[in-house]
C-alpha cells in the first residue's frame, strides 16, 4: 500500500515537472485544458 503511493507521488511529482518546463513553450491555457 505505502509503495503504490510512493510511486504515484513520484509519477505526479515528474509529471508536475515536465508541464511545468514546458510552461513556457506551451500556453497556459493549453496547458490547463
Amino acid at each position: 500500500m505505502l509503495g503504490s503511493v510512493a510511486l504515484a507521488n513520484k509519477t505526479v511529482r515528474i509529471i508536475w515537472a515536465l508541464l511545468m518546463s514546458k510552461e513556457d513553450f506551451r500556453a497556459p491555457a493549453t496547458a490547463m485544458a
